[in-house]
């Protein structure tokens, strides 16, 4: 997460006034459904578009494991996107293998850290295409 609840809290306020550029890059908000518990959770993202997608990744870092939003998605797709004042339903999938590397390059362009994540992780790192439902 980027500043957790008080991000999410001032981007849904503003319409993604605040919050949306952040550290020279831009975020959104994913929601997603807890695989367990059943209730929605909220993260802010990194994203950029990608044709008519967003792509987000599962980075948590550089951690051993996928980020609870991710194990979330696999679970149940069917997400919530809010870009700027925009909300919509997306269903979430993880880039294939062959459209992974061009993918990566366009999130990596956007946050360099990314690179230096996949190189402290044993996992591959996934790429989520976010497409649009309504």
């Amino acid at each position: 997460m980027l500043y957790g609840k008080e991000h999410v809290q001032r981007y849904q306020e503003t319409d993604g006034e605040e919050g949306h550029d952040w550290n020279n890059t831009t975020t959104l908000l994913l929601t997603t459904k807890g695989r367990k518990s059943g209730k929605s959770y909220t993260t802010p993202l990194i994203y950029q578009r990608f044709g008519d997608d967003y792509l987000v990744v599962a980075s948590k870092g550089g951690a051993p494991e996928h980020p609870q939003w991710y194990q979330n998605l696999v679970a149940d797709p069917e997400v919530e996107v809010q870009v700027r004042g925009d909300r919509f339903t997306a269903r979430a999938r993880t880039a294939a293998s062959e459209e992974r590397p061009g993918m990566w390059r366009v999130m990596a362009a956007t946050w360099p850290p990314y690179d230096e994540y996949q190189q402290k992780t044993d996992r591959e790192i996934p790429v989520v295409v976010l497409e649009r439902v309504t």
